[in-house]
């Protein structure tokens, strides 16, 4: 078990070091859909000999589930991009995990799986620490929006992830999601304006995809003998990275409140992992 939550501690921190990249991107200027485009393109030209790629692939690429939901996945990204431009990395990341209460909700509307009381007061418990994080109707800013966006975004893509399992292999749903969101991002990435392309630029652009790609790989590489239910909750471990990475590099302290919600969250994840591991 130890080995499982170093693994995906180590996928999530490679995610948040991808979104420090783009943080540091946006704020020098670049627009976050330009930094968007170049994330997913690199990361499918990078992933794309690991996939298993074959004749067989391109229908399932061509599918309207596969392409909702790489379309999910790319607006997230680009939503929390932008949040990133103006708001602290923990502050983002706090907003951004209403995803687990979305995809709970719409998983028991639209695919009829069981509600769990427990699991439902734990994510209660979560939306709670997340509201500390937004302090909404006091707190909230712009940015605190676009991660919010971001969350229901990826709680969507969540649930079309569920939708498509057990019909798509998990790598051609990675190379999917990375391959169709570049070309649906491609006349944004184009249209933005692009400061000069200095070397600095060159390595945070290929940080941030290289960052995004390791870090879904190896999820992915880990959820293959690992059950979801636990690997979930453990993606919560998100939260110290992004705590962590934000005060090392850009001097981002959390107030008393968002620390305060940072703490429920991790809380709400840890007792996930505990009930997950109680039911195997």
């Amino acid at each position: 078990m130890l080995i499982i939550a170093a693994q995906v501690f180590v996928a999530t921190t490679c995610i948040v070091l991808g979104d420090a990249a783009g943080k540091a991107l946006t704020a020098s200027g670049f627009d976050p859909f330009f930094v968007a485009w170049t994330r997913f393109a690199c990361a499918a030209i990078a992933l794309a000999p690991f996939c298993g790629l074959s004749r067989d692939s391109l229908p399932v690429l061509l599918d309207r589930r596969v392409i909702l939901r790489a379309a999910l996945i790319a607006a997230g990204i680009c939503s929390i991009l932008t949040a990133l431009s103006t708001t602290p990395l923990p502050d983002v990341f706090g907003a951004f995990f209403i995803g687990p209460v979305v995809a709970f909700v719409l998983s028991a509307l639209l695919l009829g799986e069981r509600i769990n009381t427990a699991r439902a007061l734990l994510l209660a418990l979560g939306f709670g620490g997340v509201m500390l994080v937004v302090k909404p109707g006091f707190g909230l800013t712009t940015g605190i929006g676009f991660a919010l966006l971001a969350g229901l975004f990826y709680g969507c893509f969540l649930v079309a992830t569920r939708w498509l399992s057990g019909t798509v292999r998990p790598r051609l749903l990675l190379f999917s999601q990375l391959s169709i969101g570049a070309v649906l991002l491609t006349p944004l990435g184009l249209a933005a304006t692009v400061p000069t392309l200095t070397p600095n630029a060159i390595l945070l652009n290929m940080g941030s995809a290289a960052g995004s790609a390791a870090g879904n790989f190896l999820l992915v590489w880990v959820s293959r003998s690992t059950p979801a239910s636990i690997v979930a909750p453990l993606i919560y471990t998100q939260l110290i990275s992004a705590t962590a990475v934000g005060l090392i590099l850009f001097n981002d302290w959390p107030d008393i409140l968002t620390l305060v919600g940072l703490v429920v969250i991790l809380a709400s994840g840890l007792g996930s992992l505990w009930l997950a591991r109680s039911v195997h």
